[in-house]
């Protein structure tokens, strides 16, 4: 082990969610002086990285050195931390696309990145490069740790463990820190003030325990307060929300039918279930204030906000860096000095969640130390949830399955144990769907997959 740790950053030209993650990093005492790879294959964008990490170091003083790369091998070299974040075909032509040829169908979605017929193909296009990198870590650094990033999270998950076991690995997301923090807010308790313990699927993990710590040290079970607060129109507050679009009644009409509060917003999870997007029923997307073609809008939104933000890097002599929510920096912070913590993280599921098959994607808590992430066993989810997770699992089962033995008629078979997708189409349609995004996506797909010689499945 050297001084200071090398941490790789795959797809830096991430620039905001680089300059987060690695300004929580520089913060830590142990990792002020850690070494930064920072790979991307645009050049354009790895160089407004740079700025951004000759800014963080500036402002906050410390000794970290930093590398540009364009060679995801020359990058990982000697690493002892990986992190990914990076979206193949990016907002266009890919997520364009995703949203676009379902809503010839009749089909609507809000984010479609996670799971749903906008998960699958993100997955078909992301998961080979995942695979490649691992490749390059199995020969250039075999005991890093792998920070995986990158949607849909439960799918690379699922899909790394299968080919690649050796690679230590997590999935991270911010999902659950959020919402406890949402909550919080309409509670009107401080966040310090509350313990939860959570657990699931990502994006499909739900709150088993949401208690309020009172100064005798005991504990209050805060989801009463939760269901008479929404019975009575008080929550979700409006101000909670960081988006206006975005209100969060799904989730508290689930939590009203299921008892339990689902840790993905409200935006996510409608399209995760068969009963609020439905083309017939404008009143359910009016009542619930689902919005459609949300993703889209952010992507668009956030394209002009970094024009802004990155004039004002160039000029800056210091910027701001507030600390984050996302876990990467404590989990790098535990493994390099040994002080635990706990973290929420997607793993391959070993007995983690009996109730769930083997295998497929979890997240549980997680203790991290110096001997790297060692998820824990939850075993008191509730049946009814469960049920709605493994529905969703069919759908990330089948797509590694295409995956693993490229096989596109698994792709046909997914898109149709899809909840949302099975409750708006047909079998003719959805083939069909499937087929249209194929060959709309073509070269970003695997090579066994894209091209217009490629024999459709006949329907």
């Amino acid at each position: 082990m050297t001084a200071n740790p090398k941490i790789t950053f795959i797809g830096a030209g991430s620039t905001v969610f680089m300059k987060n993650i690695i300004g929580d990093v520089l913060q830590r005492d142990a990792l002020k002086n850690a070494h930064v790879a920072l790979m991307d294959i645009n050049s354009e964008r790895l160089a407004e990285s740079e700025i951004v990490f000759e800014k963080l170091v500036a402002t906050l003083g410390v000794g970290a050195t930093h590398s540009l790369h364009q060679n995801q091998r020359e990058a990982l070299e000697g690493a002892d931390f990986v992190v990914v974040a990076f979206q193949i075909g990016g907002f266009e032509p890919c997520t364009v696309t995703d949203f676009d040829v379902p809503k010839k169908f009749g089909l609507r979605q809000t984010i479609a990145d996670t799971l749903g017929i906008g998960g699958i193909m993100r997955g078909l296009r992301t998961v080979p490069h995942l695979w490649s990198i691992c490749e390059d870590m199995m020969a250039v650094c075999p005991e890093a740790i792998l920070l995986q990033y990158v949607n849909p999270m439960a799918i690379n998950t699922w899909a790394i463990a299968a080919k690649y076991p050796k690679i230590k690995q997590v999935g991270l997301c911010h999902s659950v820190q959020h919402t406890a923090g949402e909550l919080a807010s309409d509670l009107k308790i401080p966040l310090s003030k509350i313990r939860y313990k959570s657990a699931g699927i990502n994006h499909v993990a739900y709150f088993l325990k949401f208690e309020e710590i009172m100064e005798d040290g005991s504990y209050r079970d805060l989801y009463p307060d939760l269901q008479k607060g929404y019975a009575e129109g008080t929550y979700p507050r409006p101000e909670s929300s960081w988006n206006p679009r975005c209100p969060n009644k799904v989730r508290y009409e689930m939590m009203k039918k299921l008892r339990y509060f689902a840790t993905e917003s409200s935006e996510h999870f409608a399209e995760y279930v068969p009963w609020f997007i439905k083309r017939d029923r404008p009143d359910l997307i009016e009542r619930f204030g689902i919005p459609l073609d949300e993703y889209p809008k952010r992507c668009v939104e956030q394209v002009e906000r970094w024009k802004d933000q990155l004039e004002e890097f160039k000029t800056a002599n210091e910027i701001e860096v507030p600390n984050s929510v996302e876990y990467a920096s404590e989990i790098i912070n535990s493994v390099w000095t040994g002080t635990p913590s706990v973290i929420y993280g997607n793993i391959a599921n070993n007995g983690y969640i009996p109730q769930l098959p083997e295998g497929c994607a979890v997240e549980v808590p997680c203790l991290v130390d110096r001997n790297g992430i060692q998820p824990t066993r939850v075993e008191d989810i509730p049946p009814q949830l469960v049920a709605i997770m493994r529905s969703n699992i069919n759908v990330q089962e089948l797509t590694v399955k295409a995956l693993l033995e490229e096989n596109r008629e698994y792709i046909y078979h997914a898109a149709m144990m899809d909840p949302h997708t099975g409750a708006e189409l047909d079998l003719d349609q959805i083939w069909e769907m499937v087929d249209d995004l194929i060959a709309e996506h073509d070269d970003w797909l695997p090579e066994w997959l894209s091209g217009a010689k490629k024999m459709r499945v006949a329907s």
